[in-house]
């Protein structure tokens, strides 16, 4: 018996998470790239395979991503070296163009096997890697979630296998052209959410000899890897306070996993010493950053939160608010994936808004009956669209919509403190991304939302409207007043 061992490395879902943060009584730092770094380091001395993947979502989530439109996440991805990474759906935020950039910025491989230019049947990216590593070869490939269809509608010449039985063609395409003898150990590197990737995982033919599916997007936890039809599933939360590691053996007789050991290893400063020349490449990014955006805004009465996207917020309330008071619109619908911060505040810095909104986009007014937003109003709030991959909304002041989860109705919405009328005309405000995406995420089309009158765009920066509002409404109390109701 010819076996092998490895060690894989894995994080997903880092977001610009730069920094490491203190954390307890002690102040012990915890994550950041430098410690994490550090880790990396540490691991490939002592071990003699090691594999570092990434698995989707660099990008988006701190404002010295925004500043530097991502180039900033690759130099310092490059730093870290990582052997191969997959796109989720926030490398696309930047628009196509700007991907294909980064992507040759980056020192290393990008894989991804179902984004194509339908135009030509042609892959857009590298869709495979296969890595020699101590006499055994190793397949790789990426697989990307239907969000970033999102952010592409716009753009004819792009698609994608979108639902999860096509995205298992794919695999075995790249797996029966290129999965033979001489092939080891088969890794799938997906940004699809968790349980998508566990109904991939039942989808994959034992031929095509799958050995593990290491995911993102979802941000989920685990205590251990999920084992289905002979595929290892794994995820490594969010952020970079803990990294996913692989202890495995490898039967080269069979190419499969014969023995493995898996952690989700916490990423502080007692496991790890920081890179200390990382840090220092960082500190060069947030010196430019700082000395921009270090400057007072607003002050909120007391601390704004925004701890779930799925139910109603204090932060969400305070930014829905100020775009409909702009916007002078009925309901405001602002989409709560675009507040990036738990919480935010009393003393709001220009630096804190752009890290609790980074998306930029317009802001445009439709015009629309009852009827129709009554519709909305019962999609959104669906049990099954409050599953953590939904898209869910804040609104504004003066609208309250009551959601019975058991019945599966929308039993109330009032607007302007009263019952809906069925025919009458609202007003109704969307980003730019939302309208683009109207029918997945509203379930109307663009048609509908164009039918009644025509349509305004009220501004062509969401974050310039906030700024301003803020700046003009100080000591603003957060609260929590029953908009979104779910009985």
């Amino acid at each position: 018996m010819n076996t092998k061992k490895f060690t894989i490395l894995h994080s997903n879902d880092m977001h610009g998470d730069f920094l490491a943060e203190a954390s307890g009584k002690e102040g012990n730092l915890i994550g950041g790239l430098a410690l994490l770094s550090g880790y990396i380091n540490k691991v490939r001395k002592e071990e003699e395979n090691v594999l570092f993947v990434i698995a989707g979502d660099m990008l988006q989530g701190s404002l010295i991503d925004t500043e530097y439109r991502g180039l900033s996440t690759i130099e310092l991805m490059n730093y870290l070296a990582p052997d191969v990474a997959t796109i989720g759906n926030h490398e696309i935020d930047y628009g196509l163009s700007h991907l294909l950039f980064l992507e040759k910025l980056a020192n290393f491989p990008i894989v991804n096997a179902n984004l194509y230019i339908k135009k030509y049947n042609k892959r857009l990216m590298q869709p495979h890697l296969i890595i020699e590593k101590a006499g055994f070869n190793i397949l790789l490939t990426g697989i990307i979630t239907n969000k970033i269809i999102d952010s592409l509608k716009k753009d004819e010449l792009v698609g994608s296998f979108l639902s999860v039985e096509e995205a298992a063609d794919e695999v075995g395409k790249i797996c029966n052209a290129y999965k033979n003898d001489d092939i080891d150990l088969t890794v799938l590197l997906t940004h699809i959410g968790y349980e998508s990737d566990l109904e991939l995982a039942r989808l994959l033919k034992p031929e095509w000899g799958v050995d593990m599916i290491l995911g993102g997007h979802s941000h989920t936890f685990l205590e251990r890897p999920t084992e289905i039809n002979n595929v290892l599933v794994a995820q490594a939360g969010v952020g970079t306070n803990q990294i996913g590691r692989f202890d495995i053996t490898v039967d080269d007789d069979t190419n499969s996993i014969i023995e493995y050991k898996w952690q989700l290893i916490p990423i502080n400063d007692q496991i790890a010493e920081p890179d200390e020349k990382l840090l220092a490449f960082i500190a060069s990014f947030k010196e430019n950053v700082d000395r921009k955006y270090n400057t007072l805004i607003t002050k909120f009465s007391a601390e704004a939160t925004h701890p779930e996207r799925e139910i109603e917020t204090s932060l969400g309330n305070i930014l829905a608010d100020a775009l409909a008071c702009y916007a002078e619109c009925d309901v405001m619908l602002l989409g709560s994936g675009s507040i990036r911060l738990k919480k935010l505040g009393p003393l709001v810095t220009l630096r804190d808004l752009r890290s609790c909104f980074p998306y930029d986009d317009t802001l445009t007014k439709f015009y629309i009956t009852g009827d129709k937003l009554q519709k909305i109003f019962s999609h959104i709030m669906r049990i099954e669209n409050r599953d953590g991959e939904g898209e869910c909304y804040q609104i504004n002041s003066g609208v309250q919509a009551i959601y019975n989860d058991k019945d599966k109705k929308l039993e109330s919405l009032k607007v302007g403190n009263e019952k809906i009328d069925q025919d009458k005309i609202y007003s109704i405000c969307l980003q730019g991304f939302h309208f683009a995406n109207c029918k997945q995420y509203l379930d109307i089309t663009e048609k509908a939302l164009l039918s009644e009158k025509c349509s305004k765009v009220v501004s062509t920066s969401v974050q310039d409207v906030l700024e301003e509002y803020l700046r003009n409404h100080q000591n603003i109390k957060p609260r929590l007043v029953n908009r979104l109701v779910y009985q």
